[in-house]
């Protein structure tokens, strides 16, 4: 049973939880056109960009596509790492969905008691990354992104 500041805080937040998710999808849709034209980066999983095999579905089925995408990079573990401490302003976290933008590396964090071929069974590669896109502004998301690939 929540305390009364708990339920306050949760009504709190309720009143602008539709802003923040449209802020939320907004940018994450941003930056996965972004990725999906980058050289670097080999695969990206967001339901929606137009052209991707479920795109139609997803569409009819969702009214908005959320925050949360995923993609592969190109070059490996040493790539993986050279990204990740490349990035200023999305943070490393296992849990993912706050206000503020986050990564992980499944393969190396939530996913990581896997035995490799079960991970790679599932789809999860050591290149894999999953952003929690937040609601800062979506051009500073932008260059960290681009200034963490530049590393690469």
């Amino acid at each position: 049973m929540p305390g009364p500041w708990d339920c306050w805080l949760t009504l709190r937040g309720l009143k602008t939880l539709a802003v923040r998710m449209r802020e939320h999808e907004k940018n994450a849709k941003y930056l996965a056109e972004f990725l999906s034209r980058h050289e670097k980066v080999d695969k990206i999983y967001y339901p929606g960009l137009a052209g991707t095999s479920d795109h139609e579905i997803d569409y009819k089925q969702m009214r908005g596509f959320g925050g949360m995408l995923s993609f592969e990079i190109k070059g490996g573990v040493p790539a993986v790492e050279r990204f990740l401490s490349g990035l200023k302003i999305f943070l490393l976290a296992e849990s993912l969905g706050g206000v503020e933008s986050l990564v992980s590396c499944p393969a190396k964090m939530t996913h990581a008691s896997l035995p490799e071929p079960e991970r790679l069974k599932r789809g999860i590669k050591d290149t894999l990354l999953r952003l929690s896109v937040g609601i800062e502004n979506v051009e500073d998301l932008k260059m960290d992104l681009e200034n963490a690939l530049l590393n690469l």
